[in-house]
C-alpha cells in the first residue's frame, strides 16, 4: 500500500483505504474515494493534484491525497 500522491501520472489503481479525521473521510467519500474505486493520477501542479475517479476529474491538495491509500 502507498500514499495516492506517490502514484506515476497515468497510472490506474484502486483505492484500498482512506484514512484522516471522519470529517474528511466523509468529504473524500463524497468526491467518490471509497475503497474499491478505481483512481488515476492525471497531472500535479502547486501542491495539488488532478485525480480521475469514477469518470470525473477532481482536484485535491496534496495532503488529502497522502490520506487515500491504494
Amino acid at each position: 500500500m502507498m500514499p495516492l500522491a506517490m502514484v506515476n501520472k497515468g497510472e490506474e489503481q484502486l483505492i484500498k483505504k482512506v484514512g484522516g479525521k471522519e470529517e474528511t473521510r466523509l468529504f473524500l467519500e463524497k468526491l467518490g474515494f471509497v475503497p474499491g474505486s478505481k483512481v488515476s493520477v492525471v497531472s500535479e501542479a502547486d501542491g495539488n493534484v488532478i485525480i480521475n475517479v469514477k469518470d470525473s476529474r477532481v482536484a485535491i491538495g496534496k495532503e488529502m491525497a497522502l490520506k487515500i491509500m491504494v
